[in-house]
């Protein structure tokens, strides 16, 4: 878990102010800041003229030194509602393997606890957690959110996978050896839940109480509602839905180095690990390091992404948190990655 040296360093929590595990501190947006054009820049993104090239935008929210320094609600929506996260979930498993990490009980350079491979001729024994938070496993898996026959995440999710997740996943074959390719997949997702279930020794009710009790409640979220499937796995790939402001939670506490309000939550140098690069093809126009995107809002940034635009982009040079909900399709959640890159330019002001 050790730090690259070309990772920006992470900042502390500013001199006086609160932790936000009960209420979080509000503050103006700093004098550098151009207010002008983020002022510009929300009025477009709830705006109707937004809906044909973005989207809608239920729910925007800007952290920076801890504080909430930006909030708006989509006509429809309140900073009470829970948004869906898709794909953000990814990295929330990825926070939960951490906890399991600190506490011994997994290690994620051996090879995954996974049933289906243990094989003595079964080359997928070797995959270990690593290659797998790296979506570097080489199984086969079509993610495609348009279903033409081909999708294997709606099977997993909506069709005859969705009992059991982690083992619908751990089925497909491989098509390369583990660790030499890069293939996005929510299938790779799920079976690194169920190693962190198999590893707690607990699923469903009694997981879900682990994720409240070492990571949520800690931190103070008290709105997220994850998901499960039949076997009581969590379907880390794509359900918890939470407000706006406990997305933001989340994102501060990778801010800070897994450690809130003096407690380690994640081990050391684990979010590190997160947002160290895994290599790539070159056609893939965003980074990608442990379950967390790498470079949207500039070189140091990295986010956590969720189908129809839902995101939690941390920037650490800025020191600041942006975390954005709605439902952008295809082409419109590209426009809100750019979007969210302008947004992030009028802190850099």
């Amino acid at each position: 878990m050790s730090s690259s040296p070309a990772l920006v360093p992470l900042p502390s929590q500013p001199e006086g102010v609160a932790w936000p595990t009960e209420r979080w501190p509000e503050g103006p947006l700093g004098a550098g800041v151009d207010s002008g054009e983020l002022r510009r820049l929300l009025d477009l993104a709830f705006s109707e003229a937004a809906l044909a090239s973005m989207g809608e935008t239920h729910a925007f929210l800007a952290v920076q030194g801890g504080r909430i320094v930006a909030e708006q609600y989509g006509q429809d929506n309140l900073a009470t509602d829970t948004y869906p996260s898709w794909s953000e979930a990814k990295s929330m498993t990825h926070a939960l393997v951490g906890i399991l990490v600190r506490e011994g009980k997994i290690d994620v350079q051996a090879p995954a606890d996974v049933p289906e491979w243990q094989g003595a001729d079964d080359p997928r024994r070797r995959i270990t957690l690593d290659q797998l938070l790296r979506m570097s496993s080489g199984l086969k898996f079509a993610e495609d959110y348009v279903d033409a026959g081909v999708s294997d995440v709606i099977e997993m999710l909506f069709g005859s996978g969705k009992d059991d997740v982690g083992g619908f996943a751990a089925g497909f074959p491989l098509v390369h050896e583990p660790g030499s390719a890069w293939s996005y997949a929510s299938g790779t997702t799920n079976i690194v839940a169920r190693c962190a279930a198999r590893a707690l020794g607990e699923s469903g009710d009694a997981f879900r109480a682990f994720m409240f009790q070492e990571l949520f409640g800690p931190i103070g979220m008290k709105s997220p509602l994850p998901k499960f499937d039949a076997q009581g796995t969590f379907i880390g790939s794509s359900f918890c839905y939470c407000t706006a402001r406990d997305f933001a939670r989340f994102g501060l506490l990778y801010m800070r180095e897994g450690v809130w309000d003096g407690r380690r939550i994640l081990p050391e140098g684990w979010v590190d690990y997160a947002r160290t690069p895994t290599p790539t093809p070159p056609t893939e126009p965003l980074g990608d390091g442990a379950h967390w995107w790498l470079g949207m809002c500039g070189p140091d940034s990295f986010s956590a992404n969720g189908y129809q635009g839902q995101y939690t982009v941390l920037i650490p040079s800025l020191d600041l948190i942006l975390v954005r909900h709605g439902n952008s399709l295809d082409e419109k959640g590209d426009e809100v990655r750019r979007w969210l890159a302008r947004v992030a330019d009028c802190f850099r002001a």
